[in-house]
Formats: C-alpha cells, structure tokens, sequence
C-alpha cells in the first residue's frame, strides 16, 4: 500500500482536531511519567490552536498516576481499588496539563464523560454544545472517561455473556469526534500504526499506511500493548468509527518527534483511516455508536436478506429469538443465523410485546406488515 503525501492532502484542510494520548504515550516503559514528551505534545496542540485550529484533547493516565501515588505495584483489577486510583489519578493527571497549558498561555477545561452521558440523545447534544462553547472561548478541552465513578455499561455478546461497552478512552475520543464534526481523530499509542500482523512475533511485519476498509485489515490490528486498557484492536474500531461518522483518523506513535505537526500537515506517518463519503448522519450516528444497546435480537437468514439486499424493515417473523430487556426506543443489535452482527436498530416495541408478537401474539391494532425496527432508526453494519 504505498502512500504518497499527496495522497493525504484533505487532511490539509483539517479545522477541529481530537488528540488522543494513550497511557504508554504519556509514560517510559517502566512506567514512570514521561514529562518531557508529555509538555512537548502540549507545545505541539497549543501550536495547532495558535494556527486557528480547534483541539480536543482526549487523555489516558489518570489510573496509572493514582496507581503510583496509592503504592499499588500494578494496576488493580478491583473496581473500588481501580476507582480510588482513578480519583487520586485525575487530580494529578490534569494538574500537568493545567501548568502545561497555562505556560503557554492556554486555558483547559476538564470534562469527566461516562456511558450514560451518550446513551440519552439530550444529554448528547447538551454535551456537544458545552464543548463547542468551550472551544470558542479559546480553551483546550480535557477529556477523561469518569473512572472514579463509572460502572461500564454492558452489551450482549455471541455466547450470551456480558462486555463494557466504554471500557477505554479509543471509543470515548472516536464518540467525542463524531459529536463535535471533527475533521481528524489523532490517536497516539507507542508503536508506528496498524501492521498487516503483529510485529513482535514477525519481524517481517509491514506497516499499513492507509485503511479503507474491514477486508484490507485481515489480521491486523490484533496485538495488543502498553499498561491501558485499549490495544490496536482497540484503537483500529475507534479509527473506523471515526471514518463511517466523515472525521479522518491517524494512528501512529506519540513517541515520534513532531508527529501531531506532521499529521496535520499531511505528511505519511502512521496508520490512515480517510473519511468515507457514505458517511452517517447524527442521529444514525448515535444509532451506530454512542448509545448502548440493550438487547439483541437474532434473525433468520431471510431477515438479513430482507435488510441487506432489500433494505427492508425488520418484521416479528424474522426473529428468531430475543434477549435482554428493553423499551420502546431503546436500541438493540440485530444479528444473524451464526451470530454475526448485522447492524443496531431502534426498538419500536418493548422486550414483552415483542417477545408475544414473535410468538405470535402481535400487541392490539398492530398488523403483519408493520415493523420491530424501521427501516429509517436502522444502521447497517458496513459491508
């Protein structure tokens, strides 16, 4: 995949940037804080807000600085542990961004984000109008997940257990991105970008200098690295969330000199996921992405069909089965015969009057050709 500079000239135009900095970026690899590579990204934000840019600034290390402060010898696996290194963590993580920042002459402001702020659509849009405000008053937005206090919110997976669903800050800043109507999502870890396989085994492994879509990735994306919870695989979704929702994305090392300064400008580096032109609108947006789904529902082969090929709306006589509990409203993910995940939809029903029709006990006034999900509150995974 050669990738000439030329090649990433939209990004030139790039207005709004979200800057994520993973854990591994901000430490040495034995664990100590990496100062002088933190204030040289801050120098390097600051210079992109000097040049009439919006910066977004999303930052990993709370857990890891209040592991140290507490004495814990490796990040704990305890919540309440976990939550307590996360309040001691925050205060000193901003602290280094607030005297950073005001050296320079730069105010910051501190949002703590969790889940729920994104599952209702008004407190979504009420959080995009206090970012947007902030930004036009000249300040760098802070932004963390609320570790001291958020309890993951859960989706359904294959075999019917449970995962956190915004259990890293890779989403958190792809989701901040789409909000916002970023231009470019820079996403610094500590290896180059995506290889086409993991480059600690096979010293062969090549770098991919641009991504279009699922079926270039094959085994890329698999390995995982650093002390923070997110990993390539991690990083790779939350690039390709940013590219569906029309924001450009860039994975590369935040250990390289000048790597926000040569992102911007177009230069080669790293890992490029170009924005598609298909690309979803907001609330199909939030549909796809933001929100948590709250159950499943698998179809037969025939639905998916219906959905893919036809562009249909889902009807009760292509499921198959439901799980979970939900209200009308509520989204849910829509998979098929062998589990794979067709795409999320927006209930117009809830679980028990479902689950009857499904039976064949449709709700009063309801008639065989009305729809489960619509086909308009209905996104597709891509193809």
């Amino acid at each position: 995949m050669n990738d000439p500079a030329a090649l990433r000239a939209p990004l030139l135009s790039a207005r709004r940037f979200v800057l994520k900095l993973g854990t591994r970026v901000l430490t040495h690899d034995d664990g100590t804080l990496a100062l002088s590579r933190l204030f040289g990204l801050i120098e390097s934000a600051v210079a992109l807000r000097r040049a009439g840019k919006d910066v977004i600034l999303v930052s990993s290390g709370a857990v890891g600085l209040g592991r140290d402060a507490l004495g814990f010898s490796a990040t704990p696996t305890d919540v309440a542990d976990r939550q307590a290194c996360a309040a001691v963590g925050q205060t000193r993580l901003m602290a280094l961004y607030q005297d950073g920042f005001a050296r320079l002459g730069v105010l910051t402001g501190q949002v703590l984000l969790s889940q729920s702020d994104f599952d209702d659509r008004v407190r979504c849009l009420n959080l995009r109008a206090t970012l947007t405000r902030l930004l036009r008053r000249g300040v760098i937005p802070i932004v963390n997940e609320n570790d001291a206090v958020s309890t993951e919110e859960l989706a359904f997976l294959d075999d019917g257990s449970s995962r956190p669903v915004f259990g890293d800050n890779d989403k958190l800043s792809a989701l901040v991105a789409t909000e916002l109507a970023a231009d470019l999502l820079i996403l610094l870890t500590d290896v180059e970008g995506v290889f086409d396989s993991d480059p600690r085994g096979n010293p062969a492994a090549q770098l991919l200098t641009r991504i279009d879509s699922l079926q270039e990735l094959g085994g890329a994306g698999a390995s995982t690295s650093g002390s923070g919870r997110g990993g390539m695989r991690s990083k790779v979704s939350a690039a390709q969330i940013a590219a569906r929702s029309g924001c450009h994305a860039v994975i590369a090392s935040g250990r390289e000199p000048g790597v926000l300064a040569r992102s911007a400008a177009a230069e080669p580096i790293g890992t490029w996921f170009p924005a598609r032109e298909d690309s979803l609108q907001a609330r199909r947006r939030w549909i796809a992405y933001a929100t948590a789904p709250r159950g499943v529902l698998r179809l037969d082969a025939g639905a998916v069909e219906a959905l893919v090929e036809r562009g249909a709306s889902l009807l009760a006589a292509g499921v198959k089965a439901i799980e979970g509990e939900f209200h009308d409203g509520d989204v849910v993910e829509l998979r098929g015969p062998k589990a794979e995940l067709i795409g999320r939809g927006l209930m117009c029903f809830d679980s028990g009057a479902a689950r009857a029709w499904c039976a064949g006990t449709p709700p009063p006034g309801i008639r065989n050709h009305d729809a489960l999900v619509h086909r308009r509150h209905l996104v597709l995974e891509p193809q």
